[in-house]
C-alpha cells in the first residue's frame, strides 16, 4: 500500500542524507576543520547561555567532528562545571561524569570516543547540568538535528536533562532547509557554525 511505501522511504532518506553530509565532513581538511572549530569555540564563549553556565556537559570530538577540547579547557579556566558522557549501550543511556584534566580524565570508549574514566572522575546529575553541547550529522535553521543513529542524546535530553539549554556545534556544510525529524528527535535551541550562530525556534528553557 502506498501509506507502508512512504513510510519505509522516510528512515531511508534520513540515513542516506546522514550518509552523504558525514562523507562531505570527512573530506574536509584537517587544518580547515581546525580553524572552524576555532571560530565556533570563539562564537560559544560569547553567548549568553555559556556565560551564565556553571555547568556543560560537552561532547568530546571524535574523527571529523567540531573540535572541542580547547572549548573545554577555556570552560574550565572560566571556571566552570565541565562535564563528559560516558555511552553505556546495554542501556542505551549516557552517564555524565565531571573532568578535572582532560589528559588524564579521558580514555578510548564507545566506537573508539574519548570517554570519562569512571574510576577517576566524579558522578554529574544530568538535573544539574545548564548547558548541553551536542554533535550531530546533519542541521536546519529550525533546530532540527540529526544525530548518529542511536538516540543517546534525544533519550538524555528529553528524560533526564530537559531544563539544560541545548547548543550544537556544526560546520556550515552541515546545515541543510529542512531535516526529515521524527517525533523522538529533540531539537536544539542554538546551532553554531564557524560562519554564524543561530538561534532557532525552540524556545529558551526556563
Amino acid at each position: 500500500s502506498p501509506a507502508t511505501t512512504t513510510k519505509n522511504k522516510r528512515p531511508m532518506n534520513r540515513n542516506k542524507l546522514r550518509q552523504d553530509i558525514l562523507t562531505k565532513r570527512q573530506q574536509l581538511p584537517p587544518e580547515q576543520r581546525q580553524q572552524a572549530s576555532a571560530r565556533i569555540s570563539q562564537q560559544l564563549q560569547q553567548l549568553e547561555a555559556y556565560t551564565s553556565a556553571n555547568t556543560i556537559l560537552f561532547y568530546v570530538n571524535f574523527r571529523s567532528e567540531v573540535e572541542t577540547l580547547p572549548a573545554m579547557a577555556q570552560a574550565m579556566t572560566d571556571g566552570k562545571t565541565v562535564a563528559a558522557p560516558l555511552t553505556i549501550t546495554a542501556s542505551k543511556q549516557l552517564i555524565v561524569y565531571q573532568l578535572h584534566d582532560l589528559m588524564q580524565d579521558l580514555q578510548p570508549g564507545y566506537c573508539g570516543i574519548p570517554e570519562p574514566d569512571p574510576h577517576r572522575c566524579p558522578r554529574v546529575e544530568p538535573a544539574d547540568l545548564d548547558l548541553v553541547i551536542v554533535p550531530g550529522s546533519v542541521f536546519d535553521r529550525q533546530g532540527g538535528r540529526l544525530g548518529y543513529g542511536g538516540g543517546y542524546y534525544d533519550r538524555f535530553l528529553s528524560q533526564q536533562a530537559s531544563q539544560a539549554c541545548c547548543i550544537a556545534l556544526c560546520y556550515g556544510m552541515q546545515i541543510v532547509e529542512k531535516v526529515p525529524t521524527q517525533s523522538h528527535d529533540v531539537p536544539v535551541h542554538y546551532l553554531i557554525s564557524e560562519q554564524q550562530t543561530i538561534k532557532t525556534g525552540r524556545p529558551s528553557p526556563p
